[in-house]
């Protein structure tokens, strides 16, 4: 049994940069946890509290129910595999897998037949008598597996491990190292940059923002209900269209959400609608992902938006236009002013984004004052919106796309989820 928790943990650096503020998280026995964020997020750090190659500023760092601060790293039980693969150059394939069982005292006999059944599992079995510098990317990070499993550590804690290896490689080794340590029983905390990464293998993702712990859940509740505007825009790809709305209420018929000069209306037996009603004459923030767009005839009737195909992306399997609509973009600045103590922004969404409006002129920007460092930009929003490949328009062409109510995504002032029982 291997279980992890962080209680209220923080960590500030001597020159008072706060890498780590306030973070709340379990991690379950045999869980495979993803922590996800931009560069300098905290992810690293917080792996490194972990280990105890890093201490706690305040709060606690509990291994199977027990403070783990007086452990020192060996006594934690637990194998790291780093970005950089970390091999000792001097030494065979076969010496760096096993020099943790050496280090440990294990009889050769018995150690040699632990390297090549966990080399045998990497496919690394043919290569154990070559040098690392003999060794493909892939193989140097199988090697670096295969030295932190062949321990049967309690805890594995990886730090980026495939950032420096091509994508095709990467999608391969994301396949072998999920299966791998599900096959083992591991627990497992996983830090990653690329949402790829973070959505295809864990059983939960924990993304943070400049330390501060935005959302977690497994990747379908954070993908498909993301807790913060933060959230919403970090995971997809393309990005979700994050659009201002007004906020119009027709009692007991519909909540009107107003773009620009155009609306699209939530019906009042949708229980969300009864949400977003509160924000009456206000604007909030809603999200809509290219999937919930659908290119329809120009006369199409209901909910449907309707602008002009600023530019295309070709990607062979399909093509994204970007369609100007004459709405107000949300793009989140990850840089804009600091993040809060707990949960989203205590600037609201104002002091996280950039905000972008039509003002009718093509490709115009008027500087406004930063707010809460971030700057606001006025120019008319792109939404993106998947279509078949190489389709018969191009920019300028006029386009209309039915939008689905229930795919929307509703965020208030403060960066908050608005909706009827969250997850």
């Amino acid at each position: 049994m291997s279980t992890v928790e962080l209680r209220e943990v923080s960590k500030v650096f001597p020159d008072g940069t706060v890498a780590v503020d306030r973070v709340d998280l379990e991690v379950g026995d045999g869980e495979f946890m993803v922590l996800l964020g931009p560069s300098g997020c905290g992810k690293s750090t917080i792996l490194r509290m972990i280990a105890g190659l890093e201490d706690a500023s305040s709060g606690s760092v509990l291994l199977d129910g027990a403070a783990a601060e007086e452990l020192t790293p060996k006594e934690r039980g637990v194998a790291m595999v780093f970005q950089d693969f970390a091999l000792y150059p001097h030494m065979s394939v076969n010496d760096n897998i096993g020099f943790p069982l050496k280090v440990s005292g294990v009889a050769e006999e018995r150690r040699g037949d632990q390297i090549r059944e966990v080399a045998a599992a990497l496919g690394i079995g043919d290569v154990l008598g070559r040098r690392p510098g003999q060794l493909s990317g892939g193989q140097r990070q199988r090697v670096a597996m295969g030295r932190a499993i062949v321990r049967r550590p309690k805890l594995f804690l990886m730090d980026e491990p495939l950032s420096n290896l091509d994508s095709q490689l990467r999608a391969e080794l994301r396949a072998e190292i999920s299966g791998l340590v599900r096959e083992l029983g591991v627990t497992c905390v996983y830090v990653t940059h690329d949402q790829a990464e973070a959505l295809t293998m864990a059983d939960r993702v924990a993304i943070l923002r400049k330390g501060v712990l935005q959302d977690v859940g497994t990747p379908t509740e954070v993908y498909g209900k993301p807790a913060t505007l933060y959230v919403a825009a970090f995971l997809g790809s393309p990005r979700m269209n994050l659009l201002e709305a007004q906020v119009s209420v027709a009692l007991d018929r519909h909540v009107a959400l107003r773009f620009g000069e155009q609306e699209v209306h939530i019906p009042w037996d949708d229980l969300r609608a009864r949400h977003v009603a509160h924000y009456h004459g206000e604007r909030i923030v809603v999200g809509v992902r290219p999937e919930a767009l659908t290119p329809v005839a120009a006369n199409t009737p209901g909910d449907v938006l309707r602008g002009r195909i600023r530019h295309l992306e070709h990607h062979g399997h399909e093509s994204l236009a970007f369609l100007d609509i004459g709405a107000t973009a949300v793009v989140v600045d990850e840089m804009a002013g600091p993040a809060a103590t707990s949960g989203p922004p205590q600037g609201g969404w104002r002091g996280l984004v950039r905000k972008l409006s039509g003002n009718g002129t093509r490709g115009a920007v008027t500087e406004q004052p930063a707010l809460e460092g971030g700057r606001h930009h006025r120019r008319p929003a792109d939404v993106a919106v998947r279509l078949a490949p190489y389709p018969p328009v191009g920019p300028g062409h006029p386009l209309a796309v039915s939008v689905k109510v229930n795919a929307l995504h509703f965020f208030e002032e403060r960066g908050k989820r608005i909706d009827v029982g969250w997850r």
